[in-house]
């Protein structure tokens, strides 16, 4: 019988795919020409160790990130905080909450940061450096909103602030994230999700850094060496990125069951992949992942990720805790490490 539903699980994934291939084939892969690329980090240790084949699971708060109306799962407040030892040295952080109001939807708030050491300013005279340091950092600010439509259809919203920086230069934009969930009877409750993330307005760079003095004509004596001028920088589109995934639980006991799911990624600044994964979970108490990000993507940087996840109740409460970790393969650059920590009241 689990063969059975294996094969039709299959099936649809291939229904979903071919249709994606059909109306968004793409030649140009465009990597390099979008800004504020940290929207793009996967967020959770429980998404990365899915491989990114989340967005019909979103089932923890990432799903702040991943499918907003994920959220409507959650019938009781909710806090995660997510931490990743991104690569280049650099730190990923995320924090979100959620607040169910009865009647009425499913509120949730977000932050993300993308943060670095201080670096040696250097120039071509003083290649060990000038005393002075900068830093860089990239920050979102998200509220979102999500309802169940049905008991099997629910949508959700997010509207987001962005800001990055590089020493005395800023960048800001707004985006907004939409997505839906839909529950079905095939395959014993097959879930099908789907999201536009990061549709918003250009981003352009503006600060002090670019603006420098000159001398109007070397070649005259007494030539003002001193005109004002400004470098003028281009405007960068945001990382948009259509998502459409299934998933299913291909077996499921009283003590335990197996989650299967896949994703289709269409971005604007890449080729088209796919993420696979999934996940078995033992007495709603103790979880095991594993997956495989960006498959399919022309030189694609690894992508084979594992994860584990607890969850506990606090003693003489009902609240639950759970802790989530993940490991990601980056082939040529540093692997990832994430941790994961959500409290549900």
């Amino acid at each position: 019988m689990h063969t059975k539903y294996l094969f039709q699980f299959t099936k649809c994934v291939f229904i979903v795919l071919l249709i994606h291939s059909t109306l968004y084939s793409q030649n140009v892969s465009k990597v390099g020409t979008t800004a504020a690329s940290f929207l793009q980090i996967p967020v959770g240790a429980s998404a990365g160790g899915f491989g990114g084949a989340f967005v019909s699971v979103s089932d923890d708060i990432s799903a702040l990130y991943w499918n907003v109306s994920g959220i409507t799962k959650f019938d009781n407040f909710g806090v995660q905080i997510i931490h990743t030892d991104w690569i280049a040295e650099t730190k990923f952080d995320f924090a979100g909450l959620v607040l169910p109001i009865e009647g009425f939807g499913v509120l949730g708030f977000s932050f993300t940061s993308l943060s670095m050491d201080d670096m040696k300013v250097t120039t071509v005279e003083k290649p060990d450096g000038t005393g002075e340091y900068f830093s860089a950092n990239d920050i979102a600010f998200g509220v979102s909103f999500a309802r169940k439509l049905t008991d099997r259809f629910s949508i959700g919203v997010t509207v987001k602030y962005i800001q990055q920086s590089i020493w005395h230069m800023n960048a800001y934009g707004f985006a907004i994230d939409a997505g839906t969930l839909f529950r079905t009877d095939l395959l014993g409750g097959m879930n099908i999700g789907a999201s536009i993330s990061n549709f918003g307005t250009p981003m352009k760079l503006a600060g002090r850094d670019t603006r420098y003095f000159i001398r109007l004509d070397p070649t005259k004596q007494g030539s003002n060496e001193r005109i004002p001028t400004n470098i003028e920088l281009d405007e960068w589109d945001l990382p948009l990125v259509f998502q459409i995934g299934v998933s299913t639980d291909a077996i499921k006991m009283d003590d335990y069951k197996l989650t299967v799911a896949v994703d289709a990624l269409h971005p604007n600044n890449d080729y088209q992949s796919l993420n696979a994964g999934c996940e078995f979970a033992f007495m709603n108490f103790l979880y095991f992942r594993t997956g495989y990000q960006s498959l399919f993507l022309k030189d694609a940087e690894g992508g084979f990720s594992l994860g584990f996840g607890v969850n506990s109740n606090m003693l003489f409460t009902q609240t639950l805790v759970k802790f989530d970790y993940s490991y990601r393969n980056f082939s040529r650059l540093k692997n990832t490490h994430t941790f994961s920590l959500g409290i549900n009241y």
